[in-house]
């Protein structure tokens, strides 16, 4: 026979009850862990910077050279910046991290960063914070600017706190941006892979909890399964679309 062998829907069945590899639920549960282990602190920095830098209140110096720096990491390639990481954490004496906590006491010995579940996701987490908030930042200055500037103005008058203001005039105006921001943050974190990948060496440890849908699509890929990555892609492509729809 030449060409593939037709089998139906059975590729996306093995798919949803782990027939064949993993279990669909391990995978979307470890891509969702690290996604909002990154995005939720990077939506709090975002607005908090974006806060501080269009506040003409508190007049900060320099806000360009600092917008820039907090952009920087945007422009690196991830797999690069992943690298970086990977030699900062990795498993050796001699390591940056390592070496900075035997220095100051805080361990007697190394510690194997990519060993525990916790800090490897955290890593990660901490990877995907420091490459997207500056993007998120600028987004959200870019709202924060749209935001007419007689409104606050009448609402100091009348008395409201900054907290106030920021919450019940800024947040409601700059929320289609907001909704912006968690869709495609959302949609880029199902498609997480470069940074997993090169942390852990493409193995997802320690015991697959750092694998991605992504890297389970991979490896499909990699052991010429064409009919399991082909049923991967589509679905991730349904909810990818009925995200941004």
């Amino acid at each position: 026979q030449i060409g593939p062998t037709f089998v139906g829907i059975q590729n996306y069945i093995d798919f949803f009850t782990g027939a064949k590899g993993m279990p669909v639920w391990t995978l979307i549960g470890n891509t969702v862990i690290m996604l909002l282990m990154g995005f939720i602190p990077q939506i709090v920095v975002s607005l908090l910077f974006a806060y501080w830098f269009t506040n003409k209140r508190l007049d900060l110096k320099c806000t360009s050279v600092f917008k820039s720096i907090i952009y920087m990491p945007n422009l690196i390639m991830a797999s690069a910046f992943s690298l970086l990481i990977f030699s900062l954490f990795s498993n050796t004496e001699t390591a940056p991290i390592n070496s900075m906590l035997i220095s100051l006491g805080i361990t007697p010995t190394k510690i194997d960063f990519f060993a525990y579940t916790g800090s490897a996701r955290g890593i990660v987490a901490f990877m995907n914070f420091i490459m997207w908030f500056g993007n998120t930042t600028i987004l959200l200055m870019a709202a924060m600017l749209g935001v007419d500037e007689s409104l606050v103005e009448a609402a100091d008058i009348d008395g409201c706190s900054p907290a106030q203001i920021f919450w019940k005039i800024t947040m409601p105006i700059i929320r289609p941006i907001l909704v912006y921001v968690f869709i495609t943050s959302l949609v880029g974190g199902l498609q997480m892979f470069d940074v997993p990948q090169v942390i852990t060496r493409g193995v997802g440890g320690p015991n697959n909890t750092t694998k991605t849908l992504i890297m389970y699509l991979n490896d499909n890929l990699f052991n010429k399964n064409y009919g399991a990555a082909g049923a991967i892609s589509v679905i991730l492509f349904v909810v990818c679309a009925a995200f941004s729809l």
